[in-house]
């Protein structure tokens, strides 16, 4: 998520120029000015809209979490899920969390979060899907509960091996594989590396993600691409240096709102107070150094071939206003494959699923029960399926599948 990450950087810029006008307006009118009395005393004068100011200021640095979502924010149409988390650690999977919910037996969907992000994202799919199917979430390396990666396992490559990983402990059932952003990066990357794991896999969605470095295909990528060598890189690895630092700076960005000010670009029309809440506070939450390692794994990443030599069917889902990635690589992921199909949500940014998860839990569920019925349909023959049912009120611009 490089542009809502820039924002972000943009954002708490902004936060601290607040809060260091609050203490400025506070310290200048505790000081006061000294002046003569008349009769050769000198008093202390305080002007007391400093006082205000600077007590507004910090007010606003401090609460501004809580402001801006009733600002900026709409009307929650739909709960996210509160149930208990059945968690587990994977060891063979390098400590990697995943939880589980929904019958067993049900059709099996795994689920992978984007980046800066972990499993809660998912909150809103758990509550609408967990009653039909067998769900599993798992936190990326060094997010969520998911143990911090070391070395080369910060690469998408071993971010892979840790969802085959997942996926081989997934108890011999066929999952479809759900992947937002990074997560849609990682499943390509593991269809690519690992096309043994074909037989395991029934489907996957791949949701407002991207075939190659991200620059590329985000809103003004073509100003940001020549800079990603002499600017952007060196700007992560300073960020890593800086870790602590910057980890401090998060959290005052966060508590001033500005955060989430940053994180409404990510949304659409709408974006519903507790999704909008839930999102800020989860890239607050991540390491600036395991963020910034994972930026740098990005500008160096092609899905090459993946989608193109897929041997299962691939749903994937854009938005016409998306700003991370832009619509444009949704529509060249799905060309590249007569298994694939395309989706491109009318209305639709880069948190379309928890920005309308109704729309987005029917796409997936009727996805899953589509390759489930076409794979038993065919003895298990891996063939195209046909176009799910329009979601009522959630116009999309779709491809039909290609015989």
């Amino acid at each position: 998520m490089f542009l809502l990450s820039l924002l972000r950087f943009f954002a708490g810029l902004v936060s601290l120029l607040i809060l260091a006008a609050a203490i400025y307006l506070l310290a200048s009118w505790f000081a006061g000015d000294w002046i003569s009395a008349g009769d050769g005393r000198l008093v202390r004068e305080r002007d007391d809209w400093r006082l205000w100011a600077g007590l507004g200021l910090m007010a606003w640095s401090c609460f501004g979490w809580f402001l801006a979502p009733l600002l900026v924010g709409t009307r929650d149409e739909q709960a996210p899920s509160t149930a208990a988390v059945e968690g587990r650690e994977l060891p063979q999977a390098g400590g990697i969390f995943v939880e589980s919910h929904g019958p067993q037996g049900a059709p099996t969907i795994l689920f992978t979060h984007g980046w800066g992000m972990d499993a809660r994202f998912w909150d809103w799919a758990r509550a609408g899907l967990s009653d039909r199917f067998r769900l599993e979430f798992w936190d990326l390396p060094g997010l969520g509960r998911s143990r911090r990666a070391e070395g080369s396992a910060r690469s998408l490559e071993a971010m892979a091996v840790a969802l085959a990983g997942v996926i081989e402990a997934a108890a011999g059932r066929r999952v479809v594989l759900v992947g937002h952003s990074i997560g849609g990066m990682v499943i390509q990357t593991l269809m690519r590396l690992h096309p043994e794991l074909a037989d395991r896999v029934a489907g996957a969605v791949l949701l407002h993600t991207t075939f190659a470095n991200p620059l590329r295909t985000m809103l003004f990528g073509r100003l940001w691409l020549p800079l990603q060598k002499p600017l952007l890189e060196p700007a992560e690895r300073l960020t890593i240096a800086l870790s602590p630092l910057v980890w401090a700076w998060k959290w005052q960005s966060w508590l001033s709102g500005s955060t989430h000010l940053a994180m409404r670009a990510g949304f659409g029309r709408k974006a519903p107070r507790r999704a909008l809440s839930l999102t800020a506070l989860l890239v607050t939450k991540a390491m600036p150094a395991t963020e910034a390692r994972g930026n740098l794994a990005m500008m160096n990443w092609s899905g090459g071939d993946a989608v193109r030599n897929a041997r299962f069917p691939v749903l994937v889902v854009g938005g016409d206003v998306d700003i991370v990635t832009k619509a444009e690589a949704s529509r060249a992921l799905a060309s590249q494959s007569p298994l694939a199909r395309l989706d491109v949500r009318t209305g639709a940014n880069h948190m379309g699923p928890v920005e309308d998860p109704k729309a987005y839990n029917a796409l997936i569920a009727d996805f899953t029960l589509a390759v489930q019925d076409a794979a038993a349909a065919d003895g298990g023959r891996r063939r195209a399926i046909p176009r799910p049912r329009a979601e009522a009120g959630a116009p999309s611009e779709t491809r039909p599948t290609v015989p």
